[in-house]
């Protein structure tokens, strides 16, 4: 049998590749940098070629590591597919989820009882931990995202349409000093998603205030806490309509009569193999279905 390289030194390489950072995939494997990278530098050296390009903090694979990648990869998710149902039972079906906390608590936790009712063999491992599409096939086996699209190469369905609305704090919007005009934001700090970059640039273009500078613009990462920000009158929330209404907090209320179509969208994501695997098929179908999802 040819001699290969540790097993462990192409796990370090593939996490790394995929998370494009030493000390991301150094947490994830809860390893310290330095003995990741020492894996990362023993494949390099067995291999007899360089397979990242190496830039401050970043690391990024070159042609030969994107090649090794390519061929790997699918082998390690072989295997790790094996391990699980080797180990998971007859019984039971576990499936790894990647999800945004607010989209599960206000959108998929209530809707689980039904998916038990229909599939009691099947369990999730909810993960709510960030850098998903990376450790799609590595730790992860699919993901509910928000994007405005997703890359070709993974498998995806788009679960809703939606409008962006300026949520604010009851006082912002009423009584003395209230906002009335979207010419106000100049004074105001605008609260923005960090999976929603643009929504307040394409909120404030539609509302014919393009050049409208706000005092500031904070980013989240989580829509509960940006709920909350704006309950505090910490600034204003530009958020999916849905967030808002689900979120039935008598707090907050939408400014100004106008809302504008989202280019964001939650997605379910996976890579197109994991579709082959049962837990994952079962649940990508009660999903669909559940949430009417949009062709």
């Amino acid at each position: 049998m040819r001699r290969l390289p540790p097993l462990t030194a192409i796990e370090a390489f593939v996490h790394v590749a995929r998370l494009g950072s030493i000390k991301a995939a150094a947490d994830e494997l809860a390893l310290s940098s330095p003995a990741l990278s020492r894996r990362v530098q023993a494949l390099e050296r067995f291999i007899g070629k360089p397979l990242f390009e190496r830039r401050h903090q970043a690391l990024r694979l070159n042609a030969e590591g994107d090649r090794l990648l390519t061929r790997i990869a699918p082998a390690l998710d072989t295997m790790s597919d094996a391990v699980e149902e080797m180990t998971s039972g007859i019984d039971l079906l576990r499936m790894r989820l990647g999800i945004l906390p607010l989209f599960a608590e206000q959108q998929l936790l209530h809707r689980l009882p039904d998916l038990r009712r229909q599939h009691p063999e099947l369990h999730l491992d909810i993960d709510t931990a960030g850098h998903w599409l990376p450790r799609l096939g590595d730790g992860l086996d699919a993901a509910i995202i928000l994007a405005e699209s997703i890359e070709s190469t993974l498998y995806s369905r788009r679960l809703d349409r939606n409008r962006i609305h300026a949520i604010a704090a009851r006082s912002m919007a009423e009584g003395e000093g209230r906002i009335t005009d979207p010419k106000q934001l100049a004074g105001v700090t605008a609260l923005v998603h960090r999976d929603m970059p643009e929504s307040f640039v394409h909120w404030r273009r539609a509302a014919g205030c393009a050049d409208v500078e706000p005092a500031a613009i904070d980013h989240f990462d989580s829509g509960a806490l940006m709920l909350e920000a704006a309950a505090q009158g910490l600034g204003v929330a530009f958020m999916l309509e849905a967030h808002f209404r689900d979120a039935r907090d008598d707090r907050i209320v939408p400014l100004f009569d106008l809302s504008v179509e989202s280019d964001y969208s939650y997605w379910f994501v996976c890579r197109p193999r994991a579709l082959t695997q049962r837990p994952v098929k079962l649940f990508h179908d009660w999903l669909l279905k559940s949430f009417n999802a949009i062709e």
